[in-house]
């Protein structure tokens, strides 16, 4: 008697989200690192090596990653011998929305003067960036409080991302000591895909452990693990809500409410390039009544911030 195989267990369901999806593709600490460079002006391997402390194999690996995906070009600058550089393509220039938004939320709460990318100057009115996503509406600063979520077109289940082989990000991983400043604490958090997810599911409301579990659908062990670590970095705050037994509840502290510009980006870069012919999962309202169109302005001047009109500043010899 041939022995039969036990069928493939299906694969577990999760909610379609653009934000999701974005960082299901970016949310790992190398490749952050670097996309960051490649903001920086980096272009060939040698220079990414150098900026971001990326093992030469990891950097190989991510660097094929990113231009499968389509936000990295490899050109050919030397014919002989044969050289290439890596260009960040139409998609990978429209992540500089969301990569502001970090910058601006690290700026917020762990500024640090001696770090070059917090000293981004915005040329059109010559004054240090503080980008703000506002609503193209009306004009008003993106906040959670004030944003409604409903159903898209693209709304439903689809299956959840394999788990991947790789550790947790923590602070000594986060690659040279030229990035260490603005990316340490935005790296451990956006750098590792279940600690974002969990935080996305903050937003959306979840609260409970087994509410971020039916979300999510990751493991016990895993969630724990991610839930204690915002926690820590002040993202979450653990709080009782019943004696006996006792339970907690996880809830955004002001910190990280600060962090929903940066999910509104993501999102509204994953409808862009990662929603297909369906549409958007989800659409957002802001309160002024229309539907959010999240645009990055300058604090100052409050004119449009794109990557052709934002420079570092130059440091003092």
């Amino acid at each position: 008697m041939v022995p039969q195989k036990a069928p493939a267990a299906s694969p577990a369901l999760v909610r379609r989200s653009s934000a999701a999806r974005a960082l299901n593709l970016i949310g790992d600490r190398w490749t952050l690192l670097i996309l960051y460079a490649a903001f920086m002006g980096v272009r060939r391997f040698d220079g990414f090596a150098a900026m971001t402390g990326v093992a030469r194999s990891l950097l190989t690996d991510r660097l094929k990653r990113l231009e499968a995906a389509g936000l990295l070009a490899r050109v050919l600058y030397q014919s002989r011998p044969p050289r290439y550089e890596y260009r960040l393509t139409a998609m990978g220039r429209d992540l500089y929305d969301s990569a502001l938004m970090l910058l601006g939320w690290e700026m917020r709460w762990r500024f640090d003067p001696d770090c070059p990318s917090h000293q981004i100057v915005h040329q059109t009115c010559g004054q240090p960036l503080r980008p703000v996503l506002v609503c193209k509406a009306c004009g008003e600063a993106v906040k959670v409080r004030d944003i409604t979520l409903s159903p898209g077109p693209g709304a439903g289940l689809e299956p959840a991302p394999p788990a991947r082989h790789s550790r947790r990000a923590r602070g000594d991983d986060v690659g040279g000591p030229s990035l260490h400043p603005m990316l340490e604490r935005g790296v451990e958090v956006l750098g590792d895909r279940w600690t974002a997810h969990v935080l996305a599911a903050a937003f959306y409301g979840k609260r409970r452990f087994t509410d971020f579990q039916d979300e999510l659908k990751v493991a016990s062990n895993i969630l724990t693990d991610r839930l204690g670590r915002l926690v820590e970095r002040g993202m979450l705050e653990r709080v009782r809500y019943q004696k006996r037994p006792e339970r907690w509840e996880y809830r955004l502290t002001k910190e990280g409410r600060d962090f929903f510009p940066l999910i509104v980006a993501l999102m509204a870069w994953g409808d862009r390039w990662l929603a297909g012919s369906e549409g958007s999962p989800e659409i957002l309202t802001h309160r002024c009544g229309a539907r959010l169109e999240p645009v990055v302005r300058c604090g100052a001047c409050e004119g449009a911030v794109d990557l052709g009109n934002t420079r570092i500043k130059s440091s003092p010899r």
